[in-house]
């Protein structure tokens, strides 16, 4: 018998310990020295909610699950079938192939097939490694189809900065703007300020669901969302330049609602494909990768 996720990679380095599956590509746990930096799933179990799996070639999701590209008009299954749309993209169930092996880093590799609602042929390589910044989880895709392609990655961590639940954790979310979203549906509708956690501030009863831009970045370009709990001790997840969103979710509509906060790596918002936000084309042959990563504070 083997593990719904399949094969186990386990990785260890500078007091991280990282598990990540073959199936989904998830990242199943992450600890520094013991200590849970994300809320992940058991070995024995598939990841609910999205739990640390991989999200290509869109993050969030599609309306109708249909969209135009190259002057033809495409439709993919809605995967979220209570609010008809096409939801986190092609590959969060698929088996993915571990091209080299190390005891601090994995390199999986995915051929995705053309297929309905997406008639290109892409290369995928993800690679998770620690050192002694923490995790480092770098998505690349190369076209392998003779016409342009559309493209957008992300993932879906959810961080755990302690004991919780997360509503006396600081959250330090550096964001001017978020998506507005309409109830039924979390589809994008218009933009507002969304600065309200870019000076810290105590979680308390905010229901997140949103994704942020606007992001303030380092010399280095990368952005850097901070949760802490009450002792001080708490979690870090980094974007770099080629992420201009942050999905942020309490997941207060879940079996365990608020015991982890998920903060997402996108790099284009929720119905990209059709608004044309943030989207990637992908020439023939042509690669496009994105890092991100999670370390402990």
């Amino acid at each position: 018998m083997s593990a719904p996720t399949g094969d186990q990679h386990v990785l260890s380095a500078h007091g991280y310990h990282a598990v990540v599956t073959q199936g989904c590509g998830a990242l199943r746990s992450l600890t520094y020295e013991g200590r849970d930096l994300v809320d992940g799933f058991a070995e024995d179990a598939m990841p609910s909610g999205g739990r640390g799996q991989l999200l290509v070639p869109w993050p969030n999701r599609i309306r109708d699950g249909r969209y135009t590209f190259g002057g033809a008009t495409q439709q993919l299954a809605l995967t979220e079938p209570k609010r008809g749309n096409a939801s986190h993209g092609l590959v969060r169930w698929v088996s993915w192939t571990a091209r080299s092996v190390a005891a601090d880093r994995v390199e999986l590799d995915y051929f995705l097939p053309a297929q309905t609602g997406y008639p290109w042929a892409l290369a995928l390589t993800t690679t998770y490694a620690l050192g002694e910044d923490g995790l480092t989880v770098t998505q690349a895709a190369t076209n392998r189809a003779a016409e342009a392609a559309p493209y957008a990655s992300g993932a879906h961590p959810y961080l755990v900065a302690g004991p919780g639940p997360c509503d006396d954790w600081t959250l330090d979310l550096p964001a001017v703007a978020r998506l507005v979203t309409d109830d039924e549906r979390l589809l994008p509708v218009g933009t507002e300020p969304g600065d309200a956690f870019r000076t810290p501030a105590p979680l308390a009863d905010a229901v997140l669901n949103h994704a942020y831009t606007g992001l303030d970045r380092d010399p280095s370009g990368r952005a850097t969302v901070t949760l802490r709990a009450p002792g001080g001790a708490g979690v870090a997840l980094w974007v770099d330049e080629h992420h201009g969103w942050l999905q942020v979710y309490t997941a207060d509509d879940t079996a365990t609602p608020r015991t982890s906060v998920a903060v997402e790596p996108m790099t284009a918002p929720p119905d990209a494909f059709n608004s044309g936000d943030g989207l990637v084309v992908l020439a023939p042959g042509e690669t496009f990768a994105a890092s991100w990563g999670v370390r402990a504070l």
